[in-house]
């Protein structure tokens, strides 16, 4: 009876398509896999099951291997394209020292393409240049710790099964485009830097990325996707500038991410229509969310930090779970994006996404489901910044910038009569809430050197701001300020109704301060004469000086506007030119 079903199995072409593929799979399960081995030193005698008897080519090697064979690659430089058998494991001695280079090869493009089963790890690979070839297509297969650069795309990454491709821990650079994904791969972990689009999801693709490093370089896009199904992007840093950074029509969930512009910041934080962005901290953007009004439903924007941005939002509106805080990262200018102890960011997430220690997220990359446990240190605040000083007759003023650290409690004014003072206690004049202080001139003395620090609630100091030299003339009474010349960044910023434009001259020179909008056009002239040396300020938008100026703010519109600086010296030669962005808000 038993006989007879299995005749009645066999012969049925349902049955017997499935039961081949079983035998097909038990017969690799019980064959002996084996370990073969590529040296430059190597010869063209199989198997290649010794390092003495290693092939001198990686695809001699593969041309006698089957799957679930392990090949070891030596140190070298390899001028060969590579296309892997289902199931091989493919292993480098590194990716700065095991190169496959198919810079100088014929058509096509392409260095390395994997299936089924496969495993990548360890090479450096360089495929063409910045506008021609793909560096590798990978299949159902992993590929980390490996290096691929001058390449139109550097990882053609697809799946036929879900999540079955894992991109992990990889370096993708000098590329056109980094990463684009088909089906459901897990990109994970690389570092990429990309000319136009560092991380694409195609038509009808669900890829998960996590803990990736996006270094802008001025690039086009961070993030695209084209019309795909759901991306999952978690936890990854978007640094550096470009011109977009999630650019989304395709319901995405973009959680814990960081956005931080740098050079000339990011154009847009996020453009398009019916993604969703949550725990996400943006800072120096032009504009945080741009909604594409014919592309589908706005953006859903909740639960994330905006900070020192220029506008918020375009055609849509910023919900009001959104916050507008210092970060208080542990150190930013190193990308160190962990929270201090006090930051405003701590458990200001969405209630309903968890940290990994159970409390309620964090914004940012270390909260979520993908970030970390750790411990918030208690750091002391930033130095003082833009400290100037003016002299009259009677006093001496001295003005700083605000900090905005959530925990800033006091500022302490040191004064001595040496350039390059250590401060010490002896030195301390004066301890002010606010940010400025006022001395009485003494007018016996010839020269004063003033630095100041910034206390936090907890009485953690910070070191000392840039110092300030006042040589006293006792005939003009005016400060000669040792700097070189500098515009400084307005204050406050955004600003409604009114600003400060504060800058420094070296020199005698003749000043020209102008204030233009976005589009270019001139909207005000402040500042249009010869000025001594020192330290100048001016408000915006004002009546000042019996020039032409805007009078008032009634008719300035919310947005971005330009304030450039150019001196000539007294011999009408140019000295110094520098431009800077203000905002603002209605």
């Amino acid at each position: 009876m038993l006989i007879n079903r299995l005749v009645e199995i066999t012969m049925n072409p349902k049955y017997f398509l499935s039961l081949s593929l079983v035998f097909l799979i038990l017969s690799f399960s019980f064959s002996e896999a084996t370990v073969r081995f590529v040296s430059k030193s190597g010869t063209s005698t199989p198997p290649y099951t010794s390092w003495q008897t290693a092939a001198d080519s990686i695809r001699k090697c593969i041309n006698v291997c089957n799957f679930g064979d392990t090949i070891y690659v030596a140190n070298g430089i390899y001028k060969e394209r590579i296309d892997m058998i289902p199931g091989l494991t493919l292993i480098g001695a590194g990716m700065d020292s095991c190169i496959i280079d198919t810079r100088q090869l014929s058509t096509p493009y392409y260095s390395m393409r994997t299936y089924d089963g496969c495993y990548v790890k360890g090479f450096g690979i360089y495929c063409r240049n910045a506008s021609e070839g793909w560096g590798v297509y990978i299949l159902n297969s992993t590929m980390e710790f490996c290096k691929i650069q001058e390449a139109s795309l550097g990882i053609d990454a697809g799946t036929s099964q879900n999540e079955s491709t894992h991109i992990y821990k990889n370096i993708v650079n000098n590329v056109w485009n980094g990463i684009v994904c088909e089906g459901k791969p897990v990109i994970s972990e690389n570092i990429i830097s990309a000319l136009i689009t560092a991380l694409t999801s195609q038509i009808n693709s669900s890829p998960t990325y996590y803990n990736n490093i996006i270094n802008g370089n001025n690039s086009d896009v961070g993030f695209y996707d084209a019309l795909g199904f759901v991306s999952k992007l978690n936890s990854n840093q978007f640094v550096g500038s470009g011109n977009y950074t999630f650019w989304s029509y395709g319901n995405d969930s973009i959680t814990n991410n960081i956005v931080y512009g740098t050079d000339g910041n990011w154009g847009v934080g996020m453009i398009g229509a019916g993604s969703k962005a949550t725990n996400n901290h943006f800072q120096n953007n032009n504009t945080v969310l741009y909604y594409d009004q014919p592309g589908g439903s706005p953006q859903i924007l909740k639960y994330n930090n905006l900070w020192e941005n220029g506008l918020n939002a375009i055609y849509t509106t910023i919900d009001s779970t959104n916050i507008f805080n210092n970060p208080m990262f542990v150190n930013a200018d190193s990308m160190d994006f962990h929270l201090q102890k006090y930051s405003p960011l701590i458990d200001a997430g969405d209630p309903n996404i968890l940290d990994k220690d159970g409390s309620r997220s964090d914004i940012g990359i270390y909260g979520g489901p993908f970030g970390e446990s750790y411990k918030y240190l208690d750091l002391a605040p930033r130095a003082p910044i833009n400290l100037t000083a003016v002299v009259d007759t009677n006093t001496i003023s001295l003005f700083w910038n605000r900090n905005t650290e959530a925990d800033t409690s006091f500022y302490k004014v040191y004064r001595d009569t040496v350039i390059n003072f250590t401060i010490d206690s002896t030195k301390l004049i004066s301890s002010s809430a606010d940010t400025s202080f006022i001395e009485l001139n003494p007018h016996n003395v010839t020269k004063y050197v003033y630095k100041v620090t910034c206390v936090d609630k907890q009485g953690n100091e910070s070191e000392p701001s840039t110092e300030v030299v006042v040589n006293i003339t006792g005939v003009e009474n005016y400060p000669q300020l040792i700097s070189d010349y500098q515009l400084y960044q307005n204050y406050p910023n955004p600003f409604n109704p009114n600003t400060i434009i504060s800058y420094r001259l070296k020199e005698r020179g003749y000043v020209k301060l102008y204030v233009y909008d976005i589009k270019g056009e001139l909207i005000s002239v402040l500042v249009n004469r010869d000025q001594e040396a020192g330290f100048y300020q001016v408000e915006f938008p004002s009546i000042g000086n019996g020039l032409p100026t805007v009078p008032n703010n009634s008719n300035l519109a919310s947005g971005i506007y330009i304030y450039q600086i150019m001196i000539r010296s007294e011999r009408d030669i140019p000295v110094f030119t520098e431009m800077k962005k203000m905002v603002y808000l209605k």
